[in-house]
């Protein structure tokens, strides 16, 4: 068996209880934590909480040299943990499409995802979110500024009155980053980028979703750009156009002007 756990947004605790029961049942626990982390833990707590060894494996170990994990699931209940919601990455829904290929029996335990925490957080309806889209480091692409991509599906969304999630870019076990380089973007950071794009654009800041301090406050790009929001992990909303409700709970929760 090989069960994909998502622990949820920021620290050992913020895993589900099946999630939980899952990782301290098992023979074996594998992780990623390229495709995000969780800000609020580190391995050895996350081993303490859950009375278990964790064997980290960086992008290529999952991706092009998954066989130590599949390997162990043919005859152990193996679990591979990721932060978030286990299936949102592809390399994720690679892995177990690999599993099952070799007869091997799956199963997912969820966890919160950044995508619901930012809908509960600032009041924005969910079922209003457009496409998602990721800002990169601009070293990250090679380029100045902000990707056609990001651009064009923020511009579509808008255009349909939905609402954009922004994430932001992380740099975690990459070999063509420079330690010295920041690894996270922060939203100020992305704000200053997206303001040249979308300039008086309405924007909300979510910054460390499912922490002790989260922190949510909407304004204006370039007003957001001057600003700063602490520690990591931070996303941005780019809202379509604002139901009153929607107007009232950016006004309560994020003091948008």
């Amino acid at each position: 068996m090989l069960t994909f756990v998502g622990l949820g947004l920021y620290d050992e605790q913020s895993v589900t209880v099946a999630g939980r029961e899952a990782i301290r049942n098992a023979d074996r626990v594998f992780a990623e934590f390229y495709t995000s982390r969780l800000v609020g833990t580190d391995l050895e707590s996350l081993e303490a909480y859950h009375d278990t060894t964790i064997e980290v494996r960086d992008r290529a170990g999952v991706e092009q040299d998954p066989d130590p994990i599949l390997d162990a699931a043919e005859t152990e209940n193996v679990v591979f943990l990721t932060a978030g919601d286990t299936m949102v990455s592809t390399t994720h829904t690679d892995l177990r499409l690999r599993a099952a290929d070799r007869g091997i029996e799956t199963r997912v335990i969820h966890g919160t995802t950044a995508q619901t925490a930012a809908a509960s957080l600032t009041g924005l309806q969910n079922y209003r979110f457009g496409k998602a889209t990721t800002l990169p480091f601009e070293k990250a692409h090679g380029g100045d500024g902000v990707p056609d991509s990001v651009v064009r599906t923020i511009e579509d969304n808008q255009s349909r009155d939905l609402h954009t999630l922004v994430y932001l870019d992380i740099k975690v076990d990459d070999p063509h980053w420079d330690d010295g380089d920041d690894t996270y973007m922060t939203a100020d950071h992305a704000a200053t980028l997206l303001a040249e794009e979308f300039p008086d654009t309405l924007a909300v800041v979510v910054a460390r979703a499912g922490g002790p301090d989260t922190a949510v406050a909407a304004d204006t790009l370039s007003a957001l750009a001057d600003r700063s929001f602490g520690s990591p992990l931070h996303l941005l909303v780019i809202p379509g156009s604002l139901h009153l409700i929607e107007e009232e709970a950016l006004t309560a929760l994020a003091d948008a002007p």
